[in-house]
């Protein structure tokens, strides 16, 4: 069960700043959503209504999921760049999956949110300066404070890791 809820395995949170990696997570936001397109590419609506594992959600919820939780990064990341250590807003993810939007959105549109999104938070943090990577928010649920660089490579791992959702699914299902 556990490789179907972590198709790629569980993240782990960079320790260290390491420039190449940060570039790498870059790379992977920034071709995220054409990765999103490519994994829902002919998938008929009965297959877009299937969870990708028992008790997960629909592929459709997944793809709105990606735009809703990146939009809160871009939001925590500014936040952060311009404010000390800012307290961080937590918000419950799975009602969110459970809301008419997540539900009634066409896959479409959440994907093209997703890439004007990618392509401001991309030009963003390639603008960075090296002191900017260590600015930090706290996390209120999980009592942590996270450098700029950490989350970068969390929101890379989380766009890898909701697609392997969908292209394993598709593998399994023989789509």
């Amino acid at each position: 069960m556990d490789h179907l809820k972590y198709p790629i395995g569980k993240h782990e949170v960079l320790q260290t700043f390491d420039q190449a990696s940060i570039d790498e997570s870059i790379e992977t936001l920034q071709k995220a959503p054409v990765l999103l397109k490519e994994a829902i590419q002919g998938l008929k609506k009965e297959q877009l209504l299937t969870p990708y594992r028992e008790g997960g959600w629909t592929v459709w919820q997944v793809v709105n999921h990606l735009p809703d939780s990146h939009m809160n990064a871009y939001v925590r990341f500014k936040l952060a760049l311009t404010e000390e250590n800012p307290v961080i807003r937590p918000y419950a993810e799975h009602l969110w999956a459970e809301l008419p939007d997540s539900h009634d959105t066409q896959p479409e549109v959440s994907i093209q949110l997703l890439s004007a999104l990618h392509e401001r938070w991309v030009i963003l943090l390639k603008g960075l300066e090296e002191k900017d990577y260590y600015k930090t928010y706290y996390h209120p649920e999980d009592k942590e404070k996270f450098a700029v660089y950490q989350a970068i490579g969390t929101y890379s791992w989380h766009s890898r890791h909701h697609i392997a959702h969908i292209t394993s699914l598709r593998e399994r299902m023989g789509w």
